[in-house]
């Protein structure tokens, strides 16, 4: 039996096939919304941190390293995706359609290493307050910030690089952007290597969770022995336990979706789960701190003070 291999040097997003023209311009200007509030408030927040000199401490630097993640992953999207929603064809090269896939997954990863540096933070800060300073300097800070970012782009290189040396005897992904799965299923040959490799990767994502848990178990703890012990446990921890479930349970729908979504599922149901981690922790995670972290929130407040007065002196 021969396989009819061809060499494939684009791929056909079909995921907007059924969008309707009326309804591509509603789409387009929400995305379009979206995308600026994305790059709104992360953008807020990451210059907040960076002119508040009071704010360069190890939490509010993990924080903007979080936010700065979220622009990365979304910029391989929202981009590509507003030029699909009034473009007639939607395709993709195939070296762009392996970045894309490497950069919202690595960005996805990010969010996962990201969060466990900061639980490991806010577990040394509460729990041993005394050493803190002297444990948390700025090389290891450093350091924890490069780990976060290395290892996961590590990983994805890995999975990159297994999922291109595939031979495809298809082009068409059902989805609005390539995502690795749907790269897998145009396989000409077994996948069991690269699904091994995947299921290790989510599995070692997926155990962070559990780091932050157990580090959660010792935090609550330590923090209803004192007062001042759960106030610094409710102003620093309740936003970042958000942030964890609010990426967690996105990712999870996601992954659920690739693998184990009906096909009798409505298209617009099937896009909102496949893009909903790239909207909704980009969206949320910036906000919660934001309105959370009482530094973070007059620092904003008092930018935002200084920049009108000084238009008003003009």
């Amino acid at each position: 039996m021969m396989i009819n291999v061809m060499v494939f040097s684009v791929f056909s997003l079909s995921g907007l096939k059924d969008t309707t023209t009326k309804n591509r311009v509603i789409l387009f200007c929400l995305t379009l919304l979206c995308y600026i509030v994305i790059l709104l408030v992360n953008v807020a927040l990451i210059m907040t941190i960076i002119l508040e000199e009071k704010l360069h401490k190890p939490m509010y630097i993990f924080l903007c390293n979080l936010c700065i993640n979220s622009l990365y992953g979304t910029a391989a999207f929202y981009p590509k995706f507003l030029f699909d929603v009034l473009s007639n064809t939607h395709v993709i090269s195939y070296i762009g359609c392996l970045l894309q896939v490497f950069v919202i997954y690595s960005y996805a990863s990010c969010d996962f290493s990201i969060l466990t540096v900061m639980a490991y933070d806010r577990y040394v800060a509460i729990c041993r307050p005394l050493e803190y300073h002297a444990f948390m300097t700025k090389h290891r800070v450093a350091f924890l910030v490069g780990v976060s970012r290395l290892v996961p782009f590590l990983c994805m290189a890995v999975v990159i690089v297994m999922t291109s040396k595939l031979t495809l005897c298809g082009s068409q992904i059902e989805k609005l952007y390539c995502e690795n799965w749907s790269v897998l299923k145009l396989s000409c040959n077994s996948t069991t290597a690269n699904n091994i490799v995947g299921f290790i990767v989510i599995v070692f994502y997926f155990g962070h969770d559990l780091f932050i848990i157990f580090s959660y178990v010792q935090l609550v703890k330590f923090a209803l022995q004192s007062r001042e012990g759960r106030k610094k446990f409710l102003q620093t921890c309740v936003p970042h336990l958000l942030c964890l479930l609010n990426v967690t349970v996105a990712l999870l729908f996601d992954l659920m979706h690739a693998r184990y979504g009906s096909a009798s599922i409505p298209q617009s149901v099937k896009n909102f789960m496949a893009v909903q981690f790239l909207i909704i922790p980009p969206i949320l995670n910036p906000i919660v701190y934001g309105l959370k972290l009482t530094q973070v929130r007059y620092s904003l407040l008092s930018l935002c003070r200084c920049n009108k007065q000084e238009k008003g002196l003009k």
